[in-house]
């Protein structure tokens, strides 16, 4: 499925009434990973409150040790610092990188904004070298416009 077909899919689960924010965001994950052939992992962390430290939420994929990562700790942490789109093609390449399995070849962490403020992120591995493109980071800004939507 094209990025152009989930969008909608994405935006109907996002706005489906009857549905709680975790469930939203479980169904979004599980839509991702079952639409996007290189999307191995997919899941939100969210800011801890005022503490610099991020929380696993939903995710889609195999169960991770990492459901507490520190500011500045991995992909991850360096997203809630810097506020911007970080893509990894190669993990091995990265010195600050936290694996969660030994098949992940690359990540994607984009921001989540909600009135300006970092308040998590989606972060997106693949069994694959050098997976994401630019298409996959305009498409993960959309996918998180319509989730900030939800706070």
């Amino acid at each position: 499925m094209t990025f152009e077909e989930l969008k909608p899919k994405v935006t109907d689960i996002l706005h489906h009434d009857n549905t709680l924010r975790e469930e939203k965001l479980l169904q979004v994950c599980h839509l991702l990973r079952d639409n996007v052939d290189y999307y191995d992992w997919v899941g939100f962390y969210f800011r801890n409150g005022e503490k610099e430290e991020l929380l696993l939420g939903p995710y889609a994929g195999e169960a991770t040790d990492h459901t507490v990562i520190p500011f500045g700790k991995g992909i991850c942490g360096q997203v809630a610092v810097s506020n911007q789109n970080f893509v990894v093609p190669d993990v091995t390449a990265q010195d600050n990188y936290i694996a969660c399995s030994i098949t992940v070849k690359s990540e994607v962490v984009i921001p989540l904004f909600v009135d300006g403020k970092n308040i998590g992120q989606i972060d997106i591995d693949s069994n694959v070298l050098d997976a994401f493109t630019e298409r996959d980071e305009r498409f993960l800004e959309f996918v998180n416009q319509e989730v900030a939507k939800l706070f």
